[in-house]
């Protein structure tokens, strides 16, 4: 039960730490923004208490955020520690990718130094990776840009599962940190322009001073920017680029006035940019590169306004997404997919499955006779098949609305081959696969799993679906399939599993046993699964030992 629920529980991380991300670059202020952070840290990553201590001007660092206890809050917020305290800190205990985690019992040394610190006693830990109260988790934030510039320290403490977090856990406080660390960079840069397009509007006698601060701040941000006209035949058209954009696009910046962003865009998401307002507008979008590939991008904008004429031209803030779109697609696919063949999991073959079938249990055509009945006045004989006099399944008998354009799917009939093809569904069970695992050990077992894995993924089509269910389950969904077709597939997949298979020098070999079960609406997917393998236990028992033999 609990490899089955993973899936569930990685995808709900993945959303929390996808909100928490998200609620990063709403923050109209820098503090602002690192309040969110700290709550980020609460919220979305598990931990009962979080804190930002951020990186002053002098090198010393401030606790400029905290959250989850309002006692610890109002005493440490403000305070500071030493530049040299914190560098030893993070280089000692152990490294976790970037991060550095100081069981408690090294971190005792600390508590006596000058970074501020909550704590409370507790008892030694039961297991080894139980959190002790004392043990420290630090995860460094850097400037953007590609350098080492330390920026800031999340510090995290009391995971809400009492454990020590694992691979998945200190991979999403790491991306988390990495987010933070860009969403503080591109508030202090927001600040940074306000305050230059303040100056710009109220300040007209130190025009030149704010033009030139303006064209810096702009010139040399470490992200893209962009300035486009307002209005009129050539609304949208890029006047200016900065270094960034044309570094990230890979496109002079001559050349980059001649177009507009949505010469640009991906065509799949010309309808977000056209959707994304003006003033306050934000995107999440692809922009083409010189080389033609494409570049996950969020674009930000707002309008630079003039105080007589009103909005003059629109500044475009573009920061490059791709390793966090990478990184979100990436978990997205170890959510759904099996982490041992990379084939569908249970979870992601449900899903499938459930998009093809719905509550409604197909209706048959009606006959030309009901046609006219319906046609002519003979209402109540139609809606008594389920039809209307319009062609369209009639709502009064099965309760959807007039116009269903979802396509039913139906079965075979089981006596007779009358040309219907429907969505198989084979139940394979491999045969003698335990013996092997017994025999072998398990490296040999997963071996075999893999190699069966990508032999029936050889034998399917183009938009077939094969999935691990679990153990040695595996389902394979094939569409617009007739009975014989189906069990034409499962001779073929069963053909192609008995070749022995090497591993290690060693010849195993597995059989395996089919069942053959179709999906049609009005059926669950539990129910659609349960008839496959009955199916499939009923194949299994009338063939021979010797025919399911292996080893």
């Amino acid at each position: 039960m609990e490899a089955e629920s993973e899936p569930y529980v990685r995808l709900a991380t993945m959303r929390q730490l996808h909100q928490a991300v998200a609620d990063l670059n709403t923050a109209r202020s820098l503090a602002d923004t690192l309040q969110s952070v700290a709550d980020g840290i609460v919220g979305g990553l598990g931990y009962e208490l979080g804190c930002v201590n951020l990186v002053r001007p002098d090198g010393d660092l401030v606790i400029a955020a905290f959250a989850g206890n309002a006692a610890a809050e109002a005493l440490i917020t403000g305070r500071v520690g030493s530049r040299a305290s914190w560098e030893r800190r993070l280089s000692m205990g152990e490294a976790w990718d970037d991060l550095r985690f100081i069981p408690h019992t090294e971190g005792w040394v600390l508590l006596d130094d000058d970074v501020p610190q909550w704590h409370t006693e507790g008892p030694e830990p039961r297991f080894e990776d139980e959190w002790h109260p004392l043990d420290r988790l630090y995860a460094p934030m850097y400037a953007s840009g590609g350098g080492r510039d330390l920026l800031g320290v999340i510090s995290v403490d009391r995971p809400r599962n009492g454990r020590r977090p694992g691979a998945w856990g200190r991979e999403a406080l790491q991306m988390y940190a990495s987010q933070a660390a860009i969403a503080i960079g591109n508030a202090r840069l927001r600040a940074n322009m306000q305050r230059a397009l303040v100056r710009l509007e109220r300040e007209q006698q130190a025009l030149r001073a704010s033009e030139e601060s303006f064209r810096q701040a702009f010139e040399y941000a470490p992200s893209g920017m962009a300035i486009a006209e307002m209005g009129g035949d050539q609304h949208g058209r890029l006047l200016r680029t900065n270094d960034a954009l044309c570094r990230l696009l890979d496109r002079p910046a001559s050349v980059l006035r001649r177009h507009s962003f949505a010469d640009l865009v991906h065509p799949e998401d010309i309808g977000t940019l056209l959707r994304t307002s003006a003033e306050g507008g934000r995107a999440e979008l692809r922009l083409s590169r010189r080389d033609g590939t494409y570049l996950w991008v969020s674009l930000r904008n707002s309008v630079v306004a003039d105080a007589a004429d009103g909005p003059r031209f629109l500044l475009t803030h573009v920061e490059d997404i791709e390793e966090r779109k990478r990184h979100e697609l990436n978990l997205a696919h170890r959510a759904s997919h099996d982490a041992l063949t990379g084939l569908p999991n249970s979870a992601e073959l449900k899903s499938r499955l459930s998009a093809r079938i719905c509550e409604r249990p197909h209706t048959p055509a009606a006959t030309a006779i009901e046609a006219l009945d319906a046609a002519y006045g003979d209402v109540e004989s139609s809606l008594a098949h389920g039809y209307r006099a319009d062609g369209y399944e009639g709502e009064a008998v099965l309760g959807g609305g007039p116009f269903d354009h979802h396509v039913h799917t139906e079965a075979p009939a089981p006596e007779r081959d009358d040309g219907t093809k429907g969505l198989a569904v084979l139940f394979c069970d491999l045969d003698g696969f335990k013996s092997i695992n017994d025999r072998f050990g398990h490296h040999t077992g997963d071996a075999v799993l893999i190699e069966v894995a990508r032999r029936l993924s050889a034998c399917v089509r183009d938009g077939d679906t094969v999935a691990r269910l679990g153990g040695d389950e595996f389902v394979v969904l094939a569409d617009g399939l007739g009975a014989a077709d189906a069990a034409d597939l499962a001779v073929r997949l069963r053909n192609a599993i008995i070749p022995p298979i090497r591993v290690d020098g060693r010849a195993v070999r597995v059989g395996a046993s089919f069942g053959i079960g179709w999906a049609e609406c009005g059926m669950s997917v539990e129910e659609v699964l349960r008839s496959a393998d009955q199916r499939m236990y009923v194949e299994k028992r009338s063939r021979s030992k010797v025919h399911r033999r292996a080893g």
